[in-house]
């Protein structure tokens, strides 16, 4: 069968639909997905995107074809299934989604056993060659049998168990799911807290006709940050279009750095579990270190890539993780990432100090002077170790680190520069003690990159 290689991404499937992923190939991956795990019972879920439930039903129909038994959830978001996976001890799942990709991308997102996820050295590249060189095993004798299953009320339970419910304050609070899963989850949540609470785009709605499920994107924040601006809220909350990521908005309308989220986040659960460990990326902040000194927690720098976290996560016991992406981990939450999980923690720490998000911020914004990531496209890959020995001569005389690209660190400035995993870019993200040094060092790195 010809199916396109690239489609078969380091994390996930992720595709245009119906020229690369359709639900002939669907079929195909879900009876690979049975042969690599050999499991015994999987759960499936789906988005909101129109193609998800023709997808949805044709991986179904792939499982069940090899002889495993399939719990189909129906339409949730990706850490519904997660929750799905583990508390219905599952041997494994597959979530229907393209995350924030526009409409006409569908995907699949895959876990085995305790949600632990397939990635393209573990499970994704074995399914991808067993179906490149036809050698999948031939149907079972006896299929599968398929039941439907609700898991939202419980997976609502889950996620407040984190907070104390009673602790929130009346904040005003505007949230854009953005026509996507969010609009599913949030209402369950937000319903049982005091806030004053408006929601934008919660019609799930797969032709996302008001803007794209990626609040990373400036157009597609519009909606919430005017909103934010018009009602003086506390904080706006976003979800992508799967929710197992939330950004969040001041009440200035200001975007939040998700390395700001983690330095909250690492606080929120310091407070609460002192000496705790916690995890951030490598392109992140010194605030989460800072944060979790001045707490008394350990922060751990990790290679980017949730495989790469959430294994680092075992190891050492955190019970957090952030990455600036927006993904943030949760060891009770069975080291998996989670969309709401977050927005529950901000309000609480906003409630316990009586402040909203942007006076929270101020401190950090006040310290830290970040650059964001900023993408460099390069001719071809055979560029990339080139220009990363050049960044390392040019700066020899710092700490530097080769964790992931080559991370450089002085005592007023640090960067971190890597190669993108799927197409020819650098990736560059700054820091300096003060905004004119940020710019100076941003533009002289740059400048290295790009000469």
């Amino acid at each position: 069968m010809n199916i396109n290689p690239g489609i078969f991404k380091a994390y996930d499937i992720r595709a245009l639909y119906p020229s690369e992923l359709n639900e002939e190939i669907a079929r195909q991956i879900g009876r690979g997905f049975a042969a690599y795990l050999q499991p015994k019972t999987v759960g499936v879920s789906r988005d909101m995107r129109v193609s998800s439930p023709s997808i949805s039903a044709a991986f179904i129909e792939g499982v069940l074809m090899q002889g495993v038994d399939v719990v189909d959830y129906g339409m949730l978001g990706t850490d519904q299934l997660y929750f799905a996976v583990v508390e219905d001890a599952l041997d494994g799942g597959a979530q229907i989604t393209a995350s924030h990709n526009p409409g006409e991308y569908n995907g699949i997102k895959m876990v085995r056993k305790g949600a632990l996820p397939l990635s393209g050295d573990a499970g994704i590249g074995d399914i991808r060659d067993m179906i490149a060189e036809n050698r999948l095993p031939p149907p079972a004798v006896e299929p599968g049998t398929l039941a439907r299953r609700d898991v939202l009320p419980r997976y609502v339970e889950k996620v407040l168990s984190f907070i104390d419910v009673k602790a929130i304050k009346p904040f005003t609070v505007v949230l854009d799911a953005g026509s996507g899963m969010g609009g599913l989850v949030a209402p369950r949540l937000f319903d049982r807290l005091p806030c004053k609470v408006t929601k934008l785009c919660f019609e799930i709605d797969g032709t996302f006709p008001n803007h794209e499920a990626n609040p990373l994107l400036e157009e597609n924040r519009r909606d919430i940050t005017a909103e934010v601006i018009r009602q003086k809220a506390d904080i706006g909350i976003a979800w992508d279009g799967d929710a197992d990521r939330c950004f969040f908005i001041d009440g200035s309308g200001e975007f939040i750095s998700g390395d700001f989220v983690t330095a909250l986040l690492a606080e929120a659960f310091l407070l609460k579990n002192p000496g705790a460990t916690v995890i951030y990326d490598l392109r992140a902040s010194h605030a989460v270190k800072d944060t979790a000194a001045r707490h008394g927690g350990k922060a751990l720098m990790n290679r980017v890539g949730h495989a790469f976290i959430k294994q680092r996560m075992r190891q050492e016991d955190g019970i957090f993780a952030g990455e600036v992406t927006g993904h943030y981990y949760f060891r009770d939450f069975y080291y998996a990432d989670n969309g709401f999980i977050p927005a529950l923690l901000i309000l609480e720490l906003m409630s316990k100090k009586n402040q909203p998000l942007r006076e929270l911020l101020a401190p950090y914004r006040e310290r830290y002077f970040i650059s964001g990531e900023i993408n460099t496209k390069l001719g071809s890959m055979s560029e990339v170790p080139a220009k990363l020995a050049a960044i390392e001569a040019r700066y020899k005389d710092a700490d530097i680190a080769r964790m992931d690209g080559v991370s450089v660190d002085y005592p007023d400035w640090h960067f971190n520069v890597r190669a993108s995993n799927t197409e020819p870019l650098l990736r560059l993200n700054l820091e300096a003690a003060t905004p004119e040094l940020m710019e100076k060092r941003r533009d002289e790195v740059l400048q290295l990159i790009r000469g």
